[in-house]
C-alpha cells in the first residue's frame, strides 16, 4: 500500500544541486536544512552538463546522510537553464506544489511567460539575487510576477521593495534570508583539533613557514579585481622590511588563467616579482576549503559587485577576520551599526547603500564588528550590458586595501584570533540569519506562510471599459 505524502513537494529551478558553483552550493545546503520539511526535485543546470537528460535519485543519499526516513530529492540534468518543455514534462510527472527559482532571472525569461499558466495551480517563489543600485526597474516584471522573494542580502531586499514599492503588496511578501555557512564543516582548526597535523602539513605545502598569510579565494574574474589585490599587497610588503615582507605570503585560491579575467602569473611576475604569491588551483574538498581559510590570517573580497560574497561569511565561520569592500551583500558580513542598532534588511529600503564613501567613511554614527576591516569605494562607475542597462560597479582603491591589510598586520596573533571568533559568533546569532540552520529555518518559515497566502491566480483579468 502507497503511503499518502503529507509533505509538500518543491521544484526547484538553479544550478544541479551536485555542483560546486555558489549558486549549485547554496541549493544544496537549504534544500538539505529542508529535507525533513519538504520534498524537492529539481531541474539542474549547467553549461554543457555531463548528465544532460539523465534522472538522479538522491533520496537514499539523503536518508542515510540526514538521517531522514522519507527524504525525498530527485534532480532532472539539463543542458543550460531548461526550458518550458522540460518544466511541464517534469511538473507532469511529479506534480509538485511550487517552484522556486534560484539565480539570475533574465536567463530564466521562459519561465515568467508562463507565469499565468503556473500561478492557476502553485505558488511561483524566487530566491532572488541583485548585487547593487541604481534600483533595476526592467525587472519589476520578474518581481511582480511571484507570490513570495526571498532576498540574500539586506541590500537586494531594499532594491526589490523599491522597485515594486508602487504596487499593492497584496499579491506577493518579500522577506530577508542570507546564504548559511555549515558550522560543522567551517571551523577554526586549534592545536587540539584532531585534524590538526594534518592541517599542519597542508599549510606547509602551500605556505611554507610563512607567518602572516593573506588569503583570497574567488573566480578569477574583472568584478573580483584580483590584480587589484595582488598591487595593494605589494604596496603592503612595501611598507616593510625585508625580514618581515619575508614572513609574508598571499595565498590566492582560484584559475591562474581566465578567459573572463585574467593571467594572473603574469600580474605576478610583473607586479609582484620580490613577495611571495602562491596561485593554488587544487580543487579541493569542503574539509580542505576550511584548511585554507584557516592558514589566512585574514581573508580579503574587495569585488565591485557582489550578491552575498561566500568567502566573507565562510573565512568568519572558519574563525578568520576578513577585509570586505562595502558594497552588495558584503555589508551584511561587516555587522553595520548606525547610532549602536544593527542595520536591519527594512533600514536599507531607505539607506540603498552603505557605498558612498563621502556618507559614510567617516561618518561618527556608523560602526561595525571588530572582526572586519571595511574598505569604501572611492570610485562608482555606471556600467552596463543589453541585459543589464546599468549598474553601478563599486571600486575601493588599491592602496586603501593595502591599508586594510597592515591594520590587520599590525595586530597581535591574539587579536586576530579574537576578532576571528567574534566573527564567527556573528554568524551563528539567529539574528544574523547566515548559519545553514537559520537559512533552513528562514526557508520553512517564509514558504509556508506563502502557501498559506495563496490564491489561485485566473488565467485572464476582465476589465470594465
Amino acid at each position: 500500500m502507497k503511503l499518502a505524502r503529507n509533505k509538500k513537494k518543491i521544484l526547484l529551478l538553479s544550478d544541479d544541486l551536485r555542483m560546486h558553483s555558489g549558486i549549485g552550493t547554496m541549493s544544496r545546503f537549504f534544500v538539505k536544512e529542508t529535507l525533513n520539511h519538504y520534498d524537492w526535485v529539481q531541474i539542474g543546470g549547467a553549461i554543457k552538463h555531463p548528465d544532460k537528460g539523465k534522472i538522479a535519485d538522491l533520496s537514499q543519499a539523503m536518508k542515510e546522510e540526514l538521517n531522514i526516513p522519507d527524504a525525498y530529492c530527485k534532480v532532472y540534468a539539463t543542458d543550460g537553464y531548461g526550458d518550458q518543455n522540460i518544466l511541464r514534462e517534469v511538473m507532469g510527472m511529479e506534480k509538485p506544489d511550487a517552484i522556486l527559482h534560484f539565480t539570475d532571472p533574465r536567463f530564466w525569461g521562459w519561465l515568467y511567460q508562463m507565469e499565468h499558466e503556473l500561478r492557476q495551480d502553485i505558488p511561483l517563489m524566487y530566491y532572488t539575487i541583485w548585487d547593487d543600485l541604481p534600483y533595476p526597474r526592467w525587472n519589476e516584471p520578474f518581481y511582480e510576477s511571484c507570490d513570495l522573494l526571498m532576498c540574500i542580502s539586506k541590500q537586494t531586499y531594499g532594491i526589490v521593495n523599491n522597485v515594486v514599492r508602487k504596487f499593492p503588496k497584496k499579491d506577493w511578501q518579500i522577506t530577508y534570508v542570507p546564504h548559511g555557512i555549515d558550522e560543522d564543516k567551517y571551523f577554526p582548526i586549534d592545536s587540539f583539533h584532531s585534524d590538526y597535523e594534518d592541517y599542519k602539513k597542508f599549510r606547509f605545502s602551500l605556505v611554507g613557514d610563512a607567518e602572516f598569510v593573506v588569503y583570497w579565494t574567488n573566480r578569477n574574474i574583472r568584478r573580483k579585481n584580483p590584480g587589484d589585490l595582488i598591487l595593494a599587497y605589494k604596496l603592503f610588503c612595501d611598507t616593510l622590511s625585508k625580514e618581515e615582507s619575508e614572513k609574508c605570503c598571499l595565498l590566492m585560491h582560484t584559475t591562474a588563467v581566465d578567459p573572463n579575467g585574467t593571467d594572473l602569473h603574469a600580474v605576478v611576475k610583473e607586479i609582484c616579482p620580490d613577495y611571495k604569491v602562491v596561485i593554488d588551483e587544487t580543487k579541493v574538498d569542503d574539509k580542505h576549503m576550511n584548511y585554507l581559510y584557516n592558514i589566512g590570517d585574514i581573508t580579503v573580497n574587495i569585488a565591485s559587485n557582489e550578491g552575498f560574497g561566500l568567502s566573507g561569511a565562510e573565512s568568519l565561520m572558519s574563525g578568520t577576520p576578513i577585509v570586505n569592500n562595502v558594497t552588495g551583500g558584503l555589508q551584511d558580513h561587516c555587522g553595520f551599526k548606525l547610532k549602536g542598532k544593527y542595520l536591519t534588511a527594512d533600514d536599507y529600503i531607505e539607506l540603498g547603500s552603505l557605498h558612498d564613501d563621502r556618507k559614510w567613511a567617516n561618518n561618527k554614527d556608523l560602526t561595525w564588528g571588530n572582526w572586519v576591516k571595511p574598505v569604501w569605494p572611492s570610485n562608482r562607475a555606471m556600467v552596463g550590458s543589453p541585459m543589464t542597462p546599468y549598474i553601478f560597479d563599486d571600486r575601493c582603491r588599491f592602496d586603501d586595501v593595502a591599508d586594510a591589510i597592515k591594520y590587520w598586520y599590525d595586530k597581535t596573533p591574539e587579536d586576530r584570533v579574537d576578532a576571528g571568533e567574534e566573527g564567527r559568533q556573528f554568524v551563528l546569532d539567529p539574528e544574523s540569519g547566515m548559519s545553514c540552520k537559520s537559512m533552513g529555518n528562514n526557508f520553512i518559515k517564509d514558504m509556508d506562510v506563502c502557501f498559506e497566502n495563496f490564491e489561485k491566480r485566473k488565467r485572464f483579468t476582465l476589465f470594465e471599459v
